[in-house]
């Protein structure tokens, strides 16, 4: 049976998923602008440290003010509303959520709530990939232990690229690469929150006119979120990133299986069972042709000649060799598709994509030269970005996880280009989020 007809077999047996939501922003507003259109899902909570944030985020989707009228949680259970909250921790330890989202981008908090949810034995969908960075196998090992489902979140590219990793296994192949599109030049590591929008090509009227967030879109920009998202899908798929960080090779889908393969076979890969981001842009900052910069893929190789020849006959876009071939998906639909993990988790007991391992970490790196008292400014900021790497090397190097390199201060001079470790900083060892990342490093070391 699909995944859409177990959720309307739910709907008529009046036993709809009960989930949580906690974080109103953009990915979680796209997913609300979608439930009210899916049978068997019941929206219980709401949680966001702005309750008016929330409201208004619904009332932008689309709904009616007696859909999320509810005053309690069992107002919200008996009328089938939606009961908003700033009390996060509240709506986990509640009898009425069967799963919980965390869309929040925070990491801490990320790592706060999947702690609750184990405690409470509640499901949870990570979208805060920041979290399952920086401490996600450790999570994945507690939810274990808990006996719940820890998931990442699909419509966002980790969860979609694991989703065809899993389809080039299940059909035989071996993965050689796999992972997504982005716009990148290599001056772009250097970008602040002042040059950004230059950058993207926005004037200062279109900023002036949306809910533009100079740090998080820089975060995007400066390599940050490339790396953290393949650090993600290296954990998740059991694949390994490039020694010295990303490579951002300029890359259109039909080139794919050409230059994603390893250097032996005339291609940029170090190994096979690798992770990269393809640019959009040619170094000179021309479009690449048929680029990806919204989409997903996987590279595989033909294990047979037989195989090989069945790539020719069905068209497959291959390398010279003919053994290379790639799979890959456009577009991306971010919090439009969520509801696919919801039902996975619900319906089939299965997550969408999971931390399994400790394979890759992302070090927080210097934008510029960084001196003694200086405080970092976290992802997306001024001071650092985010270089994904083997999770080997980094603790090796006792390097500074991007996800704690915020309001932090340096105890030492940092060059331009080099790698934070923890040793250059101070730092609260009290706090929830650090306590559990050292208890990770230990855990893997």
């Amino acid at each position: 049976m699909s995944l859409f007809a177990k959720l309307k077999s739910r709907a008529a047996a009046g036993n709809s998923v009960k989930v949580g939501l906690i974080g109103a922003g953009k990915f979680g507003s796209m997913y609300l602008s979608q439930i009210p259109r899916t049978p068997g899902v019941h929206l219980v909570g709401l949680a966001d440290l702005s309750p008016d944030r929330a409201r208004e985020a619904l009332k932008k989707v689309g709904w009616a003010a007696e859909q999320y009228g509810a005053q309690s949680w069992d107002q919200a259970r008996n009328t089938g509303a939606t009961f908003i909250t700033d009390d996060a921790d509240a709506m986990i330890a509640s009898d009425h959520v069967d799963i919980v989202i965390d869309a929040t981008g925070s990491p801490a908090a990320g790592i706060h709530h999947a702690l609750l949810c184990c405690k409470h034995g509640k499901h949870i969908i990570m979208v805060n990939v920041e979290a399952d960075v920086l401490a996600g196998p450790y999570l994945a090992k507690k939810a274990a232990e808990a006996g719940i489902i820890y998931s990442m979140a699909s419509g966002d590219q980790p969860a979609l690229i694991a989703e065809m990793v899993d389809w080039a296994r299940s059909t035989g192949f071996e993965v050689v690469c796999a992972g997504k599109g982005t716009k990148y030049l290599p001056v772009y590591h250097q970008s602040t929150p002042d040059t950004v929008w230059g950058h993207y090509g926005f004037s200062d009227e279109q900023v002036g006119s949306g809910d533009f967030n100079a740090q998080m879109f820089n975060s995007f920009l400066d390599g940050t979120k490339s790396a953290l998202e393949m650090a993600a899908v290296s954990n998740a798929c059991d694949l390994r990133p490039p020694a010295d960080g990303l490579l951002f090779p300029p890359c259109g889908v039909d080139d794919l299986p050409h230059i994603l393969r390893p250097v032996a076979d005339g291609g940029i890969l170090s190994h096979k069972g690798n992770v990269e981001v393809v640019s959009s842009i040619e170094r000179d900052g021309r479009p690449v042709f048929r680029d990806l910069r919204w989409g997903v893929y996987v590279v595989f190789e033909a294990p047979t000649d037989y195989v090989k020849s069945c790539f020719s006959q069905y068209g497959l876009k291959t390398d010279a060799s003919g053994r290379y071939a790639a799979m890959y998906k456009p577009y991306h639909l971010i919090g439009l598709e969520l509801g696919t993990s919801v039902a996975s988790i619900a319906c089939r007991q299965e997550a969408t994509g999971a931390t399994s391992g400790f394979h890759g970490d992302v070090a927080a790196t210097a934008k510029r030269a960084l001196k003694a008292g200086e405080t970092l400014d976290g992802e997306g900021g001024y001071t650092v970005y985010g270089k994904v790497m083997p999770a080997a090397d980094s603790l090796k190097l006792g390097a500074l996880p991007i996800g704690l390199a915020h309001h932090v201060r340096l105890k030492n001079d940092v060059p331009a280009g080099q790698t934070v470790k923890w040793a250059d900083i101070d730092i609260d060892q009290t706090k929830e989020a650090v306590r559990v990342r050292l208890e990770m490093e230990t855990m893997f070391r």
